[in-house]
């Protein structure tokens, strides 16, 4: 994992079209501003798990079955 030190009111850039600026520092939490293309999801990981989590129960066994049921 990289690591990197930024102030309020920097930013990094990622692939070249996504630039991810610290917009405030209160505390223990930090607001991040996300410019990405439209077509780039961004999510906060746990949503992203959770996403993963019901994909993968989605495509499980059990489902196929119940879709083939349906056909």
């Amino acid at each position: 994992m990289l690591a990197l030190t930024r102030k309020k009111g920097e930013s990094l850039v990622l692939n070249n079209n996504i630039e991810v600026t610290v917009l405030e520092i209160r505390g223990d939490q930090v607001k991040l501003g996300i410019k990405a293309p439209k077509q780039v999801p961004v999510y906060r990981k746990e949503v992203y798990l959770q996403i993963q989590k019901e994909n993968e129960a989605a495509a499980s066994v059990e489902n196929l079955a119940a879709l083939k049921k349906l056909i």
